[in-house]
C-alpha cells in the first residue's frame, strides 16, 4: 500500500510563513507528478502547485511569487514553502502523487489526509 503523510500545517499570522512536507511510504516504487491542493470551507478543491519528476513547477496565479514547490526524489517527498501568507490562504492542504508500486502496475493518484493551514491575526 501507498501512504502520503503531510506535516507542517498550523496557525500563522498574515505575512508569516509555513513549510509543508509530504512523504510517500509503503510500496511507492516510483512517483511522477506531485502536487498540493487546498480546499477552503464551502469551496471546491483547487490545485495550488504541482511539480514534475524533472522539477517543472506550476502554480495557481494567486500564489505565484509567494509559494515554492520542491521535491526530493530520493526521499519521495514534496514540499510547499509558503511565504507572505494571507487569510485567503486558509484551507486544508492535501498532498497528491502519481504513483505506481512496480513496473507491472498502472499509475494511480494517491492523496494524503490533509493538514490545516489557518492564517489569522
Amino acid at each position: 500500500q501507498v501512504q502520503l503523510v503531510e506535516s507542517g500545517g498550523g496557525l500563522v499570522q498574515p505575512g508569516g510563513s509555513l513549510r509543508l512536507s509530504c512523504a510517500a511510504s509503503g510500496t511507492a516504487f516510483s512517483i511522477k507528478d506531485m502536487g498540493w491542493y487546498r480546499q477552503a470551507s464551502g469551496k471546491q478543491r483547487e490545485l495550488v502547485a504541482s511539480i514534475t519528476a524533472d522539477g517543472i513547477a506550476t502554480y495557481v496565479d494567486t500564489v505565484k511569487g509567494r509559494f515554492t514547490i520542491s521535491r526530493d526524489n530520493a526521499e519521495k517527498t514534496v514540499y510547499l514553502q509558503m511565504n507572505s501568507l494571507k487569510p485567503e490562504d486558509t484551507a486544508i492542504y492535501y498532498c497528491t502523487g502519481e504513483v505506481r508500486t512496480s513496473f507491472e502496475q498502472q499509475w494511480a493518484d494517491y492523496w494524503g489526509q490533509g493538514t490545516q493551514v489557518t492564517v489569522s491575526s
